[in-house]
């Protein structure tokens, strides 16, 4: 957006476009602050646009004790956060709310329409994520006034409204197709979990059907990255069913590595500990992308060797093997934790190989087609980020496509 506004558009900075407000923390010691109805509103928990509720709660007291109350129609947004290195997180009270330090509001001024500033702010998202500055503990931070020097345009009310509405038209069919697509999520769900359910009560084991399960490297001092660096994978790339590559640590290889800790496709990672004992063993399988990278010792690796591997992980998904942890894991700490005697020992039943195929003939289909559901929401995202900045920049073809998708 070049900042060219048509006839009748007043070109504003953000510092004029209402209030700024600045939030806080009541202390976390006095319980009398603490788990109120009133949604505090934090980096973590701003994740939807429409903002109504978080994890965490103030009660009255605590709202006026430290943090900062705003009603239904204030624009959040984050200003530090590690999340504002790769998105910048904003959205509408759709009711009175709470917030922290790490946002900021504005109560919109007369004649702007919260929503639509809302907006205008976020298709600003590519320059204001280039402002992003890394503190010293390496979370991402906005300075306030480098932020409210940025200019938008600002139409009359009317027609504010309306590019809100073409907006909302674009965010029904959206919304449409995602709740579809989790439908046929939780179908094939059900799907498989009732056929895994059939072989529950055949004996046998992890060790049984496996070549080897081997937890990954211990970190160090001596991992720090010097000179011979190299990516590896954490619990937090590890989700069921799924590796995830866009966020990867690094550490100093040493030349034992590679033979011991290579990954290869078709191996399974089983994550060894969580907080969540229903997170505790998720496994997914190495694919072609993951292919050559090393491992944390917080997962274990195995290598099956009478089991196609995508069955493997669909079972050590499945609820008997979830009933399996809860009876057998226990903590001290607040991590529920699993030793490699234990994931040996899960019960794991020897299936022919044609059944194995029959479950992954119908799995994969289903996944095939979720994938391109979702990439279907994926395209209608982009195209209607391509017509809000039109609109907001005062090219009204946007509203036909818009007119065209009701």
């Amino acid at each position: 957006m070049g900042g060219e506004w048509p006839v009748g558009w007043t070109r504003m900075p953000l510092a004029d476009t209402g209030k700024w407000l600045s939030g806080g923390t009541p202390s976390t010691a006095n319980a009398e602050y603490w788990d109120g109805d009133i949604p505090w509103i934090s980096a973590a928990s701003l994740k939807t646009f429409r903002i109504a509720k978080s994890d965490r709660g103030l009660t009255e007291l605590g709202a006026r004790s430290g943090s900062r109350l705003v009603d239904a129609g204030a624009v959040l947004f984050v200003v530090r956060g590690m999340s504002l290195k790769s998105e910048f997180r904003i959205g509408v009270a759709g009711r009175r709310v709470a917030f922290g330090q790490d946002c900021k509001a504005i109560i919109a001024a007369d004649g702007i329409d919260p929503v639509f500033l809302a907006h205008a702010i976020q298709a600003r998202t590519s320059q204001i994520l280039s402002m992003v500055e890394e503190t010293s503990h390496g979370t991402g931070r906005l300075d306030t006034e480098r932020l409210q020097e940025i200019e938008i345009g600002i139409p009359s009310v009317s027609e504010q409204q309306r590019i809100v509405a073409a907006h909302a038209v674009i965010e029904r069919r959206i919304a449409a197709l995602e709740r579809e697509t989790q439908k046929r999520a939780s179908v094939l769900e059900a799907l498989v979990a009732a056929r895994l359910h059939r072989y529950s009560g055949i004996s046998g084991t992890l060790r049984q059907v496996s070549e080897s399960i081997d937890a990954g490297i211990t970190l160090g001092p001596q991992r720090t990255p010097r000179g011979n660096v190299a990516e590896y994978l954490r619990v937090a790339n590890v989700r069921k069913g799924v590796i995830d590559v866009a966020d990867l640590a690094e550490m100093e290889e040493e030349a034992k590595d590679r033979p011991r800790y290579e990954l290869v496709v078709g191996d399974a990672l089983v994550v060894e500990g969580h907080a969540n004992p229903e997170e505790i063993g998720r496994c997914a399988v190495v694919g072609p992308k993951e292919s050559g990278l090393l491992y944390q010792n917080h997962l274990f690796r195995v290598r099956f060797s009478q089991v196609i591997p995508e069955f493997g992980m669909l079972w050590m998904n499945s609820e008997t093997v979830r009933s399996y942890w809860k009876t057998r894991c226990a903590t001290s700490s607040g991590l529920y934790t699993v030793n490699r005697e234990m994931l040996a020992d899960v019960p794991f039943p020897k299936v022919r190989r044609s059944e194995q195929d029959e479950l992954l003939r119908v799995w994969r289909s289903g996944l095939c087609i979720i994938r391109q559901m979702w990439l279907r929401v994926e395209k209608l995202r982009v195209v209607q980020h391509g017509i809000m900045e039109d609109l907001l920049a005062g090219d009204f073809c946007g509203r036909e496509v818009c007119e065209s998708l009701r």
